[in-house]
């Protein structure tokens, strides 16, 4: 299956959340490698920046950027390679975890090795995007070759249930930020969503608010109860 195209551009509302003092970074699905290009201009300290990245191509272009680029899945490395990662103080999935097969499987991994200053940075798609919603509603559901239907995603996650899956693996989001773009309709069908929430016994306000974010960027750190 053909993934989501490459480009030279990077996503300033993840690297606003990398630690600026991370010492060994790995970034799943570094793609082009343009997020560890601007990463390095703010961190000048002594630090390591490894890329993981499925698709050969992007792999080549990621080499201009991190020190170091690990062609293959997350999901098939060997444990010599886990082994490799393992003090790895930020690990980065760029809208990256809704490709996974089990995305829990693999935070679980990362959270039985990572000290306790470790982070995750991560941006997933918001699947309760208005759009989605209408899509749904209409029948519409049609798989695309990027956004919010990309054909390559298998998992899907609202707000709620990503904060659940952090937590449901170790950790605890210390921040979220939803990503919101100026888009055309959307305020036809909010009022819509909303009174659908209401009928159902939510907080239309909320179901509102969770329905205008693209993404969430999110801070996870392990938690101390797990």
């Amino acid at each position: 299956m053909q993934q989501t195209p490459a480009h030279e551009r990077h996503n300033p509302d993840l690297l606003s959340f990398i630690p600026r003092d991370a010492k060994f970074i790995v970034e799943v699905g570094c793609s082009s490698g343009a997020l560890a290009r601007e990463y390095k201009k703010l961190n000048l300290l002594d630090h390591r920046y490894i890329g993981i990245e499925i698709d050969p191509e992007f792999a080549k272009l990621a080499e201009r950027h991190c020190d170091e680029v690990f062609l293959g899945n997350i999901e098939n490395i060997n444990e010599s390679l886990w082994e490799r990662f393992s003090h790895a103080d930020c690990w980065i999935f760029g809208d990256t975890l809704e490709h996974l097969q089990d995305p829990w499987k693999i935070l679980k991994k990362i959270r039985e090795s990572m000290a306790s200053h470790g982070n995750i940075v991560c941006c997933v798609p918001n699947s309760q995007h208005w759009s989605l919603q209408v899509k749904m509603a209409i029948g519409d559901l049609r798989y695309q070759k990027s956004g919010l239907l990309d054909i390559t995603h298998l998992r899907f996650f609202t707000r709620q249930t990503l904060l659940e899956l952090f937590v449901n693996t170790g950790f605890e989001v210390k921040n979220i930020h939803p990503r919101i773009f100026n888009e055309v309709r959307r305020d036809e069908f909010l009022p819509t969503i909303k009174e659908l929430a209401k009928k159902a016994g939510v907080n239309p306000d909320a179901a509102g608010a969770d329905a205008i974010a693209l993404q969430y960027v999110i801070l996870a750190k392990p938690s101390q109860n797990s």
